[in-house]
């Protein structure tokens, strides 16, 4: 259930990877890698995220991407394999 800090809806870290199906572990790894907003300690603690920045994990964790350059040859690599 989020937050409410002074009119801010806030989302704590385990609300948020339950949400989007992911480990908190991998928050902090996307966090590390500067791929996700860092979001808000809470009592210097307690990580929470702003509805927002929420917002903006979800559209990084469900991003869809083609598959180019040399990935795409890795894919034949299966197909060689099945003949």
């Amino acid at each position: 259930m989020p937050l409410q800090i002074g009119g801010v809806e806030y989302y704590w870290a385990n609300e948020v990877a339950d949400l989007l199906g992911v480990s908190r572990v991998t928050l902090w790894r996307w966090r590390h890698d500067n791929k996700i907003p860092q979001g808000h300690r809470l009592r210097g603690k307690q990580l929470i995220f702003t509805k927002a920045e929420f917002e903006a994990i979800r559209g990084f964790a469900l991003r869809v991407e083609p598959i180019l350059g040399e990935a795409l040859d890795q894919l034949a690599l299966f197909r060689d394999s099945e003949s």
